[in-house]
């Protein structure tokens, strides 16, 4: 048996983290067991999709690096094989037509709620003779389709994750809706819904296992019934945990920073993203760094060490993962990723006769990175020609004998300044005004970067100089 999972995100939002957490496990475990991945559009909502939340759930599982095998495919396009599926099951006796109103539902419902009953379809229409059929329908009422739901099954499966599930049919809430009334045109039922399209699409693309959150638990309650009375092989389930934020509820966009494209322009790569939520509910073996490609993963990755518990969303795990993907790149792998954040501070390069200053400046802060977001903060000292000096940095220059240190320095600097001519200027110095080299030093960083802290001061002052920029701060300083 080939192994066959999917990804059926919804395009009625941006790619959220609890969706690309489900396809990080989908795609591990197609992966470890030689499978395919598929990505299924799952487009029926016609009123709250959008092309642009399609291009935004693709365009965010390749940045993540979860590249599909098979797809997409859009439930908009295989409408006919729904309709034919609801028409089986008419035929079969197995669903039915169902004309109550909104309104008759909602008197349904207040009535159970009075009564401390959970809310459910009490069934009434199943057994409709052909002849209040007629006269529902020359009254101008629609019918919904529903399927039949016996209260006295059990239905049971053996999850991947939970081990035994047990669901009573009367827990269902009543036959359920697979399709709406008809509207424009349509003949015999409208709009197929969900839990119908979904199990006709497994189906049809034989899907082997189903992993997805708990949330859908109830959900596959329902679909294993339709999987039996269609007459397929119910494929094997597996529900992960749902992710939570620090106050353990389900993760949602109150808690401010969901989506994937949040995530990447908060200045995260995508390794460390796919790598901390494959951590989210899955323990790797003891032997496993948590440091690990999508491939090294797959080597090892198994529902069984999935856990049942949510799991705790937590931004300092997060961002210790992501600094060590960062501290990893050279400064020549760092440029293009920290451009944008530069140029959206305002930042003009050009990044091709600027590329080796550039090199050296995320060469310079790359250490101190924790998002790539950081490196505007990280460089600002480094990015004009002048500085900004702050309250420390001018009581340093206003120390006796400083501003005639600084003169000293500047007459030394020569165009293209060595690491070693740059120790030399600070020695000599350091001797002919008989100080120690600790007053030399402090001064030449307040004047050169307008702080008393930050990054190297040696090799800040060589990418200074090498704009010529040092001269210009230290004429600023011994004027100011």
């Amino acid at each position: 048996m080939t192994v066959r999972v999917r990804i059926a995100p919804s395009p009625t939002g941006n790619l959220h983290i609890g969706t690309a957490r489900t396809a990080v496990f989908n795609w591990l475990f197609a992966h470890h067991h030689r499978g395919k991945f598929i990505l299924r559009v799952e487009d029926t909502d016609l009123e709250r999709s959008r092309p642009e939340y399609t291009e935004n759930i693709q365009a965010g599982l390749q940045w993540l690096g979860l590249n599909w095998d098979e797809g997409p495919f859009f439930q908009t396009q295989r409408l006919n094989y729904y309709r034919q599926a609801i028409q089986t099951l008419l035929d079969r006796g197995l669903a039915y037509r169902c004309y109550c109103t909104p309104e008759e539902l909602e008197k349904m419902r207040e009535e159970q709620k009075a009564r401390n009953l959970a809310p459910r379809y009490d069934n009434r229409h199943r057994y409709l003779t052909p002849e209040q059929q007629a006269q529902f329908e020359q009254g101008g009422r629609k019918a919904v389709i529903r399927f039949i739901i016996d209260d006295d099954r059990e239905i049971i499966w053996q999850d991947l994750i939970r081990e035994k599930v047990i669901w009573k049919g009367s827990d269902l809430g009543g036959d359920m809706v697979i399709a709406r009334t008809s509207e424009n045109g349509e003949e015999n039922f409208g709009q197929p819904l969900y839990n119908l399209a979904v199990v006709v699409d497994d189906i049809d693309m034989e899907i082997t296992h189903v992993i997805r959150g708990e949330d859908h638990i109830a959900n596959t309650a329902k679909q294993i019934l339709l999987y039996e009375a269609l007459g397929a092989k119910v494929p094997e389930f597996a529900h992960s945990p749902l992710i939570l934020n620090q106050e353990g509820r389900k993760l949602s966009k109150r808690d401010g920073v969901t989506s994937i494209d949040d995530f990447r322009k908060l200045g995260f790569l995508p390794q460390a993203l796919v790598n901390y939520m494959t951590l989210l509910g899955w323990t790797p073996p003891d032997s496993t760094e948590e440091i690990f490609t999508l491939e090294t993963a797959a080597e090892v990755f198994s529902l069984e060490r999935v856990n049942k518990a949510g799991a705790k969303f937590d931004w300092t795990k997060l961002d210790w993962i992501n600094s060590q993907y960062l501290h990893r790149l050279t400064g020549e792998e760092l440029v293009p990723l920290l451009l944008p954040y530069w140029q959206e501070a305002g930042y003009n390069f050009d990044a091709e006769t600027d590329r080796a200053w550039l090199i050296g400046l995320a060469t310079l802060i790359g250490p101190s990175l924790t998002r790539l977001s950081d490196a505007v903060a990280e460089s600002r000292l480094l990015l004009t020609p002048l500085a900004n000096y702050n309250q420390e940095a001018l009581s340093q220059l206003q120390l006796e004998g400083v501003k005639d240190i600084i003169k000293d320095i500047l007459a030394a600097i020569t165009p293209d300044l060595t690491g070693e001519a740059a120790k030399g200027i600070v020695e000599t110095t350091t001797k002919a005004h008989r100080v120690k080299k600790g007053l030399v030093m402090k001064s030449l960083r307040a004047a050169l970067m307008g702080e008393l802290h930050g990054p190297d001061l040696m090799q800040s002052w060589l990418l200074l100089n090498q704009k010529g920029w040092d001269i210009s701060r230290l004429q600023q300083a011994v004027n100011s």
